[in-house]
């Protein structure tokens, strides 16, 4: 067997380059590139290694460790984790500044390379530069704050170890169950030292994601249940989307009589037109959904995790007495609120359903009662996004005036705040992975940047970012970044002064406003912020309108433009949409001055009883 000798970060990025994938028949690279922010603990070695590599492998370069993390996050979400990116940064800032991406992969099931730099293997010049030292333990680094968030954690201390650590990385990043971030701490004097490597270890590979057929057992009796049941629902997840099983969700509904409901990351499985589209469920979910899971006396979750939100705090979706059939490929996911488990790829998964169903359909009278449901929330909705005259809109208007200016093939991308709980419940949906929010993990930051990754997996598809004016001080850099590789994202940023989404739950808890909008914070001064001046700074076009018919305008002008364009917009950071959605379990103190708490915990008290374990 021959062998080539290259330093560990040559033979890693040999590999990688080496990896591929299949989609729609087509054979791509399975990683479409890396990002890399450099620093002394990566430069030489990983740096020098891209650089060798980089007409096959590209490398983008980006303004904040966190941003290119979560583009690369959002890559492979809106690749339906069939692609993927690696990210290397230095020691202790550069890596640690990747945490909370990690973890955001971590909680929503997504792939994503993590190779930091790490100390010196040998720590010969030990403590080097922005080293963490452990008094207690000599092998801790910065680095081991990705093992909590990791699917796969190690650290390569010798040249060949990455060898092994490799194959496993494979392993998890295109396992649909094991699926997640993968860290190789990559030791930066181990990055540039040479070992004599297989020349079969750099051999093509064509990683093909497996689909997981269900058991007779588990398929059997959870065909039972469906047959069983009186009042059915589907609830969407995004493991809908993952295995492209869109069209087949949307048959298998119609011939079988079945209401579906919208996860965060299931809503675009279905077109807002489908009849059987139900729209978003749970805390921020629609009158329709949230009316009939109530009644449901069956649940089947595809693809799902099933999270508070869209459980209503345990207590619209396992608290009532509905039976649950949960179909994941991930058991862990599958075996939760004692449920049916059918363990399964949602494609494969749905098909076996579908055929041990037979012509069963669901009673007419539920059928009957869905249409209606969804006629009377599309005239409740309406009402919340039509176009205003007011000075300042709300959110759903805003969000209406949006709608009204894209296009069925846009894609909408959001994150945390209240922004994401309007758009799950009003934003009608399009083509499949037209609506992209981040909310597993609720990350604020997110928004700018992941557009940027869905971009770069969607490019001929129009993606706009929704965002207020929290998180874009959060993170904006990667603006600089979209003008730099000419990936042209519209941001609509909406600006109420503060944390207005916080505020409101502040509020609902009983509490003073208070440290929320700038204007109840500690300040000499309030912050004339000229959000149009800075992103112009960093190569936008930008320009603030007055109310929603000047948003829609500035709208249309924006879509022919080729260079990213950021429009303002004040908003008021009061209202929300006060139909549809559901209870949600926030802690409030037991003990309180204030009358408006102690009111703010019966209420939750009220509510306690409803979920899955109360006495």
């Amino acid at each position: 067997m021959g062998t080539i000798r290259l330093t560990a970060a040559q033979a890693l990025v040999r590999f990688l380059a080496a990896q591929a994938t299949e989609v729609d028949g087509e054979r791509l690279p399975l990683f479409a590139g890396c990002w890399a922010i450099f620093g002394h603990g990566n430069v030489s070695g990983m740096g020098e290694a891209l650089h060798g590599a980089r007409d096959s492998f590209p490398t983008f370069r980006a303004h904040n460790e966190q941003g290119m993390a979560h583009a690369a996050i959002a890559f492979a979400k809106a690749s339906r984790r069939r692609r993927m990116m690696a990210c290397t940064t230095s020691i202790g800032p550069g890596a640690t500044n990747m945490v909370t991406a990690c973890a955001l992969a971590h909680v929503n099931r997504l792939p994503v390379l993590f190779i930091p730099g790490d100390v010196f293997a040998s720590r010969r010049p030990d403590p080097v530069l922005q080293q963490v030292e452990s008094f207690a333990d000599g092998t801790v680094t910065a680095s081991d704050c990705f093992r909590p968030v990791s699917r796969y954690f190690d650290r390569i201390t010798r040249p060949e170890q990455i060898m092994p650590a490799l194959e496993r990385a494979m392993a998890v990043l295109t396992d649909p169950a094991e699926c997640g971030p993968v860290t190789l701490s990559f030791c930066q004097d181990v990055q540039a030292e040479a070992c004599d490597y297989p020349e079969a270890f750099f051999a093509p590979r064509l990683r093909r994601i497996r689909r997981p057929a269900p058991d007779a057992g588990e398929l059997e009796a959870a065909a039972e249940a469906l047959r069983r049941a009186r009042r059915p629902v589907v609830v969407s997840g995004g493991g809908v989307l993952y295995a492209g099983a869109e069209d087949l969700l949307g048959g298998f509904a119609q011939r079988h009589g079945l209401p579906v409901v919208e996860t965060q990351a299931g809503k675009s499985a279905l077109p807002d037109d489908h009849p059987h589209c139900m729209g978003a469920v749970g805390v921020t979910g629609t009158g329709a959904s949230n009316a009939l899971v109530a009644e449901a006396d069956l649940i089947l979750a595809v693809g799902t995790r099933l999270a508070d939100f869209t459980t209503g705090s345990a207590a619209l979706i396992g608290g009532t007495p509905a039976d649950i059939v949960m179909l994941n490929a991930a058991g862990f996911d599958a075996g939760k609120f004692g449920a049916l488990p059918l363990v399964a790829d949602a494609l494969v998964g749905l098909e076996a359903l579908d055929a041990a169903l037979g012509q069963h359909r669901a009673p007419a009278a539920w059928t009957d009662r869905m249409a209606q449901e969804k006629a009377a929330w599309a005239g409740t909705a309406a009402g919340f996004t039509a176009p205003t005259d007011a000075a300042l809109p709300s959110d759903a208007q805003v969000i209406g005036a949006v709608q009204r200016a894209g296009r069925p093939s846009d894609v909408v991308v959001c994150a945390a705040g209240g922004l994401p709980g309007e758009l799950h419940k009003l934003w009608k949906t399009g083509n499949a992975l037209g609506y992209h929010v981040e909310y597993g993990y609720s990350c604020m930051g997110y928004e700018i940047a992941g557009g940027l990754g869905v971009k770069m997996a969607l490019p001929d598809r129009e993606v706009v970012v929704m965002v207020g004016d929290g998180s874009y001080l959060m993170m904006n850099s990667e603006i600089a970044t979209s003008v730099m590789l000419g990936l042209k994202l519209t941001i609509v940023l909406l600006d109420n002064g503060g944390y207005g989404c916080i505020n409101r739950l502040q509020a609902a808890c009983g509490g003073a406003p208070f440290n929320n909008m700038l204007a109840d914070s500690r300040h000499v001064a309030l912050p004339a912020i000229d959000f149009v001046a800075h992103a112009r700074s960093l190569g936008a076009e930008a320009r603030k309108v007055s109310g929603v018919a000047e948003l829609e305008d500035a709208l249309a002008e924006a879509r022919p433009r080729a260079v990213t364009q950021l429009i303002l917009v004040d908003t008021d950071a009061g209202p929300s949409t006060g139909a549809g959605g559901h209870w949600w379990d926030v802690a409030v103190p037991e003990v309180s001055v204030r009358r408006d708490v102690d009111a703010a915990r019966e209420r939750r008290e009220a509510q306690l009883r409803f979920q899955r374990f109360a006495n």
